[in-house]
């Protein structure tokens, strides 16, 4: 795809997106993700009802009345997108690939994050790490993102998560909201990795799908590629059982997924490239503010 062609895309996707924040996501984002505490704002006189605590004593005994002290919520947040680009985005039997739901989730919540005026940086990895955007506010800035993870085109097929999230804690002082954008189809054992940048960080896992990984289709005897490994092995699609196991086992891995990461106080989400995707992005941020 040529320059101009990746401008084109990134305007249209800036117009469709950026009308789902504002007719969708107005206030779930803001609500969903605190900022980091109470900051002080100013004083003002008592008035009922308001709690003695936040008396201010010494503006108090200066004025001869009572004086409270009025904090707001210190919201300002940083939004990292942890991406992957590895080989396996680049699946997709329908209109939409992977990699392109991830470019429009990275839409939304870049959008979503500047419209708070919070900052959004970006970081993209396979099995090594391909590019680093720091986080920065406004609506420019959101665009080179989505500019740079639309051009790119990684020479390398596999996923390291591990060294992603080791990067992101070695770079990112302060506090952030880490969205991990990826199938997760990753050999590396990434939960230790996800509870330890959890420490630091509040993290989100969104998982992403093509719905021909979940239903295997009847189409006889036909060789499966891992397109990260490269490993080509033959499959009867013919036999039911074998499609009912291989769902089953699906399934399983599924559940586990959600139950490991629930289990480290991660939250996690599934979209498949079919899917109205900010209907679960909706219901992310109700699940947070509950």
């Amino acid at each position: 795809m040529d320059a101009k062609a990746i401008l084109e895309k990134i305007k249209l996707l800036e117009i469709k997106t950026r009308s789902l924040t504002k007719q969708v996501f107005s206030g779930e984002y803001h609500s969903a993700f605190k900022g980091r505490g109470m900051t002080f704002s100013e004083v003002r006189e008592y008035q009922t009802g308001d709690e003695i605590r936040t008396i201010d004593w010494n503006v108090t005994a200066r004025f001869n009345e009572p004086f409270v002290k009025v904090f707001e919520e210190e919201r300002e947040l940083n939004v990292i997108l942890v991406m992957d680009v590895s080989s396996s985005q680049n699946y997709g039997i329908h209109e939409k690939s992977k990699k392109e739901l991830a470019l429009e989730l990275a839409a939304v919540l870049s959008f979503s994050a500047i419209a708070n005026n919070d900052k959004i940086g970006a970081t993209f990895y396979s099995d090594k790490m391909e590019k680093y955007i720091p986080p920065k506010k406004g609506r420019k800035h959101a665009l080179v993102i989505l500019r740079e993870l639309s051009e790119q085109d990684s020479k390398h097929k596999k996923t390291n998560l591990v060294e992603a999230l080791k990067f992101i804690r070695n770079t990112e002082k302060k506090r952030s909201i880490v969205f991990v954008i990826s199938d997760f189809i990753d050999e590396n054992s990434y939960l230790e990795a996800l509870s330890q940048t959890r420490k630091r960080h509040d993290v989100v896992a969104i998982k992403i799908l093509d719905d021909l990984e979940q239903n295997l289709p009847d189409l006889g005897i036909v060789p499966l590629q891992n397109v990260e490994t490269g490993e080509w092995n033959w499959y009867n699609t013919s036999n039911p059982e074998f499609r009912k196991e291989y769902a089953q086992q699906f399934d399983e891995k599924r559940n586990q997924f959600h139950l490991d990461l629930r289990k480290k106080g991660i939250d996690s989400i599934e979209i498949s490239t079919q899917d109205d995707y900010y209907r679960s992005l909706v219901q992310l941020f109700h699940q947070r503010r509950g």
